[in-house]
């Protein structure tokens, strides 16, 4: 992209840009000293969908109205309100409607998941991560290996990113599986790393795992709704993800799992079960057997948490209407504009570890010249409320979303950017 630092070019790119209306759909955080917010956080946590509010007032109404007649009740009866979600989770991970569900939080998908497909032999015991995993993956992974009796020193691998780059490269991963494949039972790796925001191949993780005879599942949390994905053709064993970041669903909604359709028709025998995932024709008559519902519904353990759904299923909505082909090019286009503004601005001043032939929304920052402290930095743009992450140990990650994020945003972004550098002198 050919830029120049002027707000008029921001505003003819927003101009031209065909999703500019999807921003409306949105609430913005609130003014702060009479400034105007710049909010680039949605990797953490996305911003409120106007409608999820009457989504919302919708399931009280039918509770107040219908009380427990509200499963099978009004507009959208809970017993199959879960559905609400199937399609545009099907679409947004590039799988069969019968390979996911939305259900429980991602922390929680992963245990279960690990918990069915995590099952060491004599040969084969070890677990394989990133060793930069967000640290509930770690958690999980770790305490899984520990119910099996095992020693998690011995028995969890790490594939490291390169120092110079921060970059995870896939032939050291190939190198790792040639050294240990035969004894790695499972492979959990992120499609968008996500302190690096580098995006991962998860075809090629995938053809490479299973080269060896692993398993391997996929978190999600910083791809969905992010970037495009293809779980069901890459062959991935499962997956999860939360709805809070991209998805938009609000601080701890409701999160998703998948299941490829080979183990859902060779079902295991550890899978963990819950009413819920008993066939809807059978469930509410209390029998002492089990009968699975059709693919993974019969990994739903309760009930859904209805109210907590329902801004998933408006944010869900604004997906289906704008498109995650149509949001990956803008999300280029903003990504792009961002990093060139901040080069030209910035020069060395600030570099970015995210690679740019591999990368999301996000970009992530690091101060790069001595005589400017990236912790207060990040805390002199919060006080001029640009609303932005850090993770330590020194990274600030910025991520421009396409649904709700302009140019004029990223723009602001870089001149509010420049004043907090400024002042910190």
């Amino acid at each position: 992209m050919s830029i120049d630092g002027s707000r008029e070019f921001a505003d003819k790119l927003d101009h031209a840009d065909p999703l500019k209306t999807f921003r409306q759909q949105f609430n913005q955080p609130e003014t702060y000293d009479s400034i105007d917010p710049v909010y680039l956080c949605g990797n953490s946590l996305g911003l409120q969908p106007k409608n999820a509010i009457n989504y919302v007032n919708e399931v009280l109404d039918a509770w107040q109205k219908y009380a427990v007649r509200g499963h099978f009740h009004g507009e959208r009866p809970w017993t199959a309100y879960h559905r609400l979600a199937t399609e545009s989770l099907a679409e947004l991970t590039g799988s069969q409607p019968a390979e996911v569900i939305a259900m429980n939080t991602l922390t929680v998908n992963l245990h279960l998941l690990l918990s069915a497909f995590y099952r060491p032999s004599n040969d084969r015991q070890k677990i394989l991560i990133e060793s930069t995993a967000f640290p509930s993956d770690r958690f999980a992974v770790a305490s899984q290996i520990r119910s099996r009796g095992l020693v998690v020193d011995d028995n969890l691998l790490e594939w490291a990113p390169r120092p110079s780059t921060q970059r995870l490269h896939l032939e050291d991963l190939q190198q790792l599986l040639e050294q240990h494949g035969s004894h790695i039972s499972l492979i959990l790796l992120p499609g968008v790393q996500y302190y690096s925001g580098e995006l991962l191949d998860i075809s090629e993780i995938c053809r490479l795992g299973k080269k060896h005879g692993c398993i391997v599942g996929i978190d999600l949390a910083h791809s969905i709704g992010n970037v495009p994905i293809k779980l069901h053709d890459s062959g991935a064993d499962f997956a999860a993800w939360c709805s809070y970041k991209y998805l938009n669903g609000g601080p701890g909604a409701v999160g998703g799992a998948f299941v490829h359709e080979r183990h859902l028709i060779t079902r295991t025998q550890s899978q963990l079960l819950g009413w819920w995932g008993n066939d809807e024709s059978s469930r509410f008559r209390m029998g002492r057997e089990f009968s699975p519902a059709p693919g993974m519904e019969a990994w739903q353990l309760s009930n859904p948490p209805i109210l907590a759904l329902a801004p998933v299923i408006a944010s869900l909505e604004i997906f289906k209407q704008a498109g995650i082909v149509q949001l990956r090019e803008k999300s280029k286009m903003l990504t792009n504009y961002l990093e060139e503004l901040l080069a030209a601005k910035f020069d060395d001043r600030l570099r970015s570890i995210t690679p740019r032939t591999a990368r999301g929304c996000q970009l992530s920052l690091m101060v790069a010249n001595p005589d400017i402290d990236g912790k207060q930095l990040f805390e002199r743009l919060g006080d001029m409320n640009v609303i932005i992450d850090w993770r330590e140990p020194d990274v600030m990650r910025v991520a421009p979303v396409p649904l709700y994020n302009s140019f004029a945003d990223v723009h602001q972004f870089a001149e509010r950017l420049a004043l907090a550098i400024e002042k910190q002198r």
